[in-house]
């Protein structure tokens, strides 16, 4: 019997599928896949191989709409990665799968390389220059990409001015609450200043669990910009309307603002801490 690709999908590419559905549960792991570094034929190579088990480089190329000359360069690559292997089988060399936690034995090996060598070229990257780095990042993703970068804070603490009115709109309440968790993961402690006058709603107030001190700016001083400062680094977020992200890496300019946030910090007042996560919505 011979399968009938459905209407609008490709007759080459997987021509074993017969439901819409298997095709969008591919394209699911075809996405996963190419975030951890497979091209797209690469991608439907591997996941032609699993599918079929053991065959030859012919029919795995076949199967994932591949010519025979590919398929052989893609073998190549994957074997190199360790997801595949060749083994023979009646005299006929066929392609196997790899057990796919090859995976994340090979993350497991990359970061412990990456644990080790991350610190050294980060110490040379940092001696290089005397000079600031300055990074500029538009649009909403590039607000988030700031934000982000924050959580590489080796300090162990984040000192915050955030303008919530701003923040909700971007990179909004959502992404925030992605943010904060992690921030809590990595077990970074956040003082933060904030101004009653842009406060939106009743969230993020001092809290044990979620590591955060709160204290609210007199009311002659208007926060209408978001700004971290941690190690020799100052991000300040924009507001949708400017649509920006900025990263200024220097230890006079991150050495000022950490004083001049202390000296607004002393004449600012404190929130009540809630210690269970239920009482601070």
């Amino acid at each position: 019997m011979v399968a009938v690709a459905p209407k609008g999908l490709s007759h080459n590419r997987f021509p074993l599928f017969t439901h819409v559905e298997d095709s969008r549960q591919m394209t699911k792991l075809e996405s996963k896949l190419a975030a951890l570094g497979l091209d797209e034929k690469e991608q439907r190579f591997y996941l032609a191989t699993l599918q079929l088990g053991s065959a030859p480089v012919t029919a795995i190329a076949a199967k994932a709409g591949v010519t025979r000359t590919l398929g052989y360069d893609l073998l190549a690559r994957l074997e190199t990665r360790g997801l595949v292997t060749q083994v023979a089988t009646s005299g006929v060399r066929h392609v196997v799968a790899e057990d796919p936690t090859v995976l994340i034995s090979h993350w497991d090996r990359t970061r412990t390389v990456l644990d080790d060598l991350v610190p050294e070229l980060k110490s040379m990257f940092n001696a290089t220059e005397l000079k600031p780095r300055i990074r500029f990042y538009e649009g909403s993703e590039g607000i988030w990409k700031a934000l982000w970068e924050t959580l590489e804070c080796r300090s162990g603490t984040l000192l915050g001015i955030l303008s919530m009115s701003e923040l909700a709109e971007v990179p909004g309440k959502d992404a925030m609450a992605q943010y904060i968790a992690e921030r809590v993961k990595r077990g970074i402690k956040l003082r933060v200043l904030r101004s009653p006058g842009r406060e939106t709603e009743d969230i993020w107030p001092s809290s044990e669990e979620e590591q955060r001190e709160l204290r609210y700016a007199p009311p002659s001083v208007d926060l209408g910009m978001t700004m971290y400062i941690h190690d020799d680094k100052v991000t300040y977020l924009s507001s949708k309307r400017e649509n920006y992200g900025l990263v200024i890496e220097s230890r006079e300019l991150a050495a000022l603002n950490r004083a001049l946030f202390e000296g607004l910090w002393m004449t600012s007042r404190s929130s009540p801490t809630n210690k269970r996560r239920g009482s601070e919505t």
